[in-house]
């Protein structure tokens, strides 16, 4: 029988050290680590006994289950930067890439389910939670500055990042640990809808004061003000034109608390179509935003009802209101 010169069987398995064996100790946990479905099968004996190695041998790259479990889930982790900087690198606009993030971020964590739970969602915090926890932090507190810079978000860029953050996380909590819910078919539409939502409530929430009341329901109070200064502006008998306790009409219309990102449906201001000629502005502040608002003219009310059409303004693309009568108030 030929031999090497160290007595080692010619054509024998070379024996793996270092970093390669390290790495095949990692695949291997993996593999049963996403086969099990959970980290209960990632016990150093099982793991060396599958990658053909002793206990011993893995011992020497690994403390213990801890560190092993979450060296494991954190080969993922890179793949969750790429996907977060292409996301950003395909949009221009920084609000649609922070929607594109957080898209991305939720198709990683469905990719990778059992590290994403291991890692993000125990109750006790694991070696490399903390990693993985900044990383996915740094990524959303990065796009969400770029939103600051741009106004379309208002405040601390760490504040809204953990608050945009808490939403798109419950979201996947909810999709890895509750398959049974009646998700609907199109699950990247109802994803994407998600984001949309926590993204222009952020957007709409940061010019809000913190402690307002929230605006009636439609069918409760079905006409809403125009404009923030007419909610407290002159009685019906006033006519514009003229200050009356304190009111001016040429500040309906400014100062709206509004989010003007061109497409989004969650405008504080709007466009109104039709009605007397002669009216001082045609873009309005609505406060809060609902089906009807009127507006004080002429000694009485101009009635207006939302439609389901735009109109793109100089301040955006706002919601068109189309008149629909008057109500005249006795002077």
């Amino acid at each position: 029988m030929s031999t090497c010169g160290h007595g080692r069987q010619a054509g024998a398995r070379p024996p793996r050290r270092g970093a390669r064996l390290r790495e095949e100790i990692l695949r291997t946990a993996e593999a049963l680590l996403v086969e099990a479905g959970t980290e209960d099968a990632l016990t150093l004996r099982a793991v060396a006994r599958a990658a053909g190695v002793t206990t011993p041998s893995v011992y020497l790259h690994f403390a213990g289950k801890e560190a092993l479990v979450a060296a494991v889930c954190l080969r993922v982790w890179d793949e969750l930067d790429r996907r977060m900087e292409r996301a950003r690198a395909g949009e221009a606009d920084p609000l649609r890439a922070l929607g594109a993030c957080g898209h991305a971020y939720v198709r990683f964590a469905l990719d990778h389910p059992v590290q994403y739970r291991v890692l993000l969602m125990r109750p006790a915090e694991p070696e490399g939670a903390a990693i993985a926890s900044t990383a996915c932090f740094g990524h959303m507190t990065d796009t969400v500055t770029a939103c600051v810079e741009a106004g379309f978000l208002r405040g601390d860029p760490r504040t809204l990042a953990l608050g945009l953050w808490t939403a798109v996380h419950g979201c996947v909590s909810l999709l890895i640990t509750q398959p049974s819910l009646p998700w609907p078919d199109d699950l990247d539409g109802f994803i994407e809808d998600t984001v949309r939502m926590a993204g222009y409530g952020g957007a709409v929430a940061s010019r809000l004061p913190r402690g307002a009341p929230p605006p009636p329901s439609p069918a409760s109070s079905p006409t809403w003000t125009a404009s923030p200064t007419a909610c407290t502006g002159p009685a019906p008998g006033d006519r514009l034109g003229k200050r009356s306790q304190g009111y001016d009409p040429r500040e309906i219309g400014r100062d709206a608390r509004t989010c003007d990102h061109p497409g989004m449906n969650t405008s504080l201001k709007a466009f109104l179509e039709g009605g007397p000629d002669d009216l001082p502005e045609r873009i309005v502040g609505i406060r809060p935003p609902g089906v009807e608002l009127k507006l004080p003219f002429r000694g009485g009310y101009e009635h207006f009802k939302v439609t389901s059409r735009h109109r793109d303004t100089a301040e955006g693309r706002l919601p068109v209101y189309r008149h629909t009568g008057r109500t005249a108030v006795a002077e």
